[in-house]
């Protein structure tokens, strides 16, 4: 599994999380389930307990906040929209995570997700996104956001019965909604501005876009022959480490650990594994689950029906931290 460059952020994961929950809430309500906050709650602990990891980055852990504290505000969240909202019949839902693209004027493509769209019966529409964010979104705001903006034009486009678009975002965080809307007018001047900054970037040669696409590609490459530097280091202190029979190796300041670990190599045609789960009825449960917690539960012998659709080999897990005798801090 590729190490993602950047960090999920705890607050990106809790919000990542409630959507999930959320949609997961009104799919059962279309198919006629039955919905209870004790459901609701359940599955948020579940999908956080089953894609949770150590690496996501606690920006407030200097200020005592936990996994714990992010975990326990999602809930609350849930349980205040929960009550708000039953029995969640505002309006009909058209649609969930809703994903299109929209075509300008100019031919450039405006890619289009809504997280909850409905209508209801006298034509007027609601283009709902979901907002864990810790400020509330004001009135001003709300008039001048062009994103959800934009997929007004999409909305009046595919539902020619639209008298009007109402925009909500969903403050979680505040248990309120912010509603906006515009008019024809205003729409037409949005997306002409829009199509103006698109041609503007195309055409420029000093925007800052270009050069920091520059440095960007730039970087990358130093990035690739850093990291080939440091693949060829890793193995070398491990061939080091396996000679003298050793499991730390000490440099001037800093120390690392060299560990031997197990890991499990997923075939390059993983069609046959995912037809294998699903058979067996593991895929519902599996596909919500990261790659690090799959392989956690094959090591600890949880699903050995699968070990033989993998293959377990041992690897090195290599950690840097600092000397403790240099006297240095």
């Amino acid at each position: 599994k590729k190490k993602p460059e950047i960090s999920t952020t705890i607050e990106a994961f809790m919000g990542d999380m409630v959507h999930q929950s959320l949609e997961d809430l009104y799919k059962r309500k279309k198919f006629q389930q039955r919905i209870a906050k004790a459901s609701l709650i359940k599955f948020f602990r579940n999908l956080w307990a089953k894609n949770y990891s150590s690496d996501i980055l606690i920006v407030k852990e200097d200020q005592g906040l936990t996994e714990n504290n992010y975990r326990k505000m999602g809930e609350k969240f849930l349980l205040d929209y929960f009550e708000r909202m039953k029995p969640f019949e505002e309006f009909t839902i058209l649609g969930l995570e809703t994903q299109d693209r929209m075509t300008l004027p100019d031919g450039n493509q405006w890619h289009v997700r809504i997280d909850k769209l409905g209508c209801d019966n006298d034509g007027n529409y609601f283009v709902c996104d979901y907002k864990t964010n810790a400020r509330m979104k004001d009135q001003e705001e709300a008039d001048q956001d062009r994103q959800l903006a934009m997929y007004s034009i999409w909305v009046k486009d595919k539902f020619k019965d639209a008298k009007s678009v109402k925009l909500v975002w969903h403050m979680l965080a505040f248990d309120k909604d912010a509603i906006s809307e515009r008019t024809d007018e205003q729409l037409e001047k949005l997306q002409n501005e829009i199509v103006e900054k698109i041609k503007e970037i195309e055409n420029a040669k000093e925007f800052p876009g270009v050069k920091l696409v520059d440095e960007f590609a730039e970087t990358k490459k130093n990035l690739s022959e850093l990291n080939k530097k440091e693949d060829e280091l890793k193995e070398k202190l491990i061939v080091y480490a396996k000679q003298f029979g050793i499991d730390i190796v000490y440099g001037s300041n800093m120390k690392t650990s060299v560990k031997e670990i197990e890991k499990v190599v997923l075939p390059e045609d993983k069609k046959e594994l995912i037809n294998f789960l699903k058979e067996n009825g593991m895929w519902d449960e599996i596909s919500m689950i990261n790659f690090m917690g799959f392989q956690s539960r094959i090591l600890k012998g949880q699903l050995d029906e699968v070990k033989d659709k993998v293959e377990i080999v041992k690897d090195f897990r290599l950690s840097l931290s600092k000397r403790k005798d240099t006297g240095d801090e």
